[in-house]
């Protein structure tokens, strides 16, 4: 048992010991900046999107279905996962960008967000050019809801998207719920089905512009009922 008194045999535990702890943290941190253990999306159907309650944000909100946004002219719809994240905010100004070529085409742009607390949507609103309505029950963010918790922080990417943003000129604040991810949806009008459905996969995975243009490009105009035979 000599060994237990030489101090050199301690000094080797110890390292021991450092190191692995420091291998663990190297293999977690190369993990988390993996899509590993990233929840999957489920792809949403149509009807699905069609039957989900909005309400909109008046003093007396009218509560209607979803189809209303697209059933005659299409829609580029945003889910915004928290609308005083300012990587939210880039995004929606990305989106606001497309509205004088989506008015050209005749394609609304909308939001819903999934809670209306203080100020928060009117904040947004500079930053996004068209109507926002609320999704009480959080379905945009479905059908299965994916949540990015602490994990995102460690995340690469998300420091990559941080710096983006505040190169930006973005800003923001810490208000309301903003684990549940959001997305883009580009959906054809009556029964043409959904063109677009980008899933926000960590913080400030945010749709391409051009990705939109091209789906919206693919809506096929609705013939008035007067003229179908």
């Amino acid at each position: 048992m000599s060994f237990l008194q030489d101090p050199s045999f301690f000094t080797m535990g110890m390292w021991s010991i450092g190191a692995g702890a420091l291998g663990a943290a190297a293999l977690a941190l190369l993990l988390a900046n993996t899509d590993v253990f990233l929840s999957k999306p489920q792809k949403a159907a149509l009807e699905y999107l069609e039957d989900i309650d909005l309400k909109t944000l008046e003093k007396e909100p009218r509560t209607f279905k979803a189809k209303e946004l697209w059933e005659r002219n299409g829609a580029v719809i945003m889910a915004v996962r928290r609308p005083g994240c300012f990587l939210c905010r880039e995004e929606a100004a990305d989106l606001s960008s497309l509205k004088p070529k989506l008015d050209e085409l005749g394609i609304p742009l909308y939001a819903v967000v999934k809670e209306h607390i203080k100020t928060e949507v009117k904040d947004f609103q500079p930053y996004f050019k068209g109507e926002i309505f609320l999704d009480e029950k959080k379905r945009f963010y479905g059908p299965q809801r994916r949540k990015m918790m602490f994990m995102g922080f460690i995340r690469l990417g998300v420091w990559y998207n941080f710096f983006r943003a505040w190169n930006g000129g973005f800003s923001g604040n810490l208000e309301g719920e903003g684990f549940i991810l959001g997305g883009v949806f580009v959906v054809g009008p009556g029964k043409q089905g959904i063109l677009l459905e980008h899933r926000e996969k960590e913080f400030g995975d945010k749709v391409n512009p051009l990705s939109v243009l091209e789906a919206v490009r693919k809506i096929k105009p609705q013939t008035p009922t007067s003229e179908r035979k």
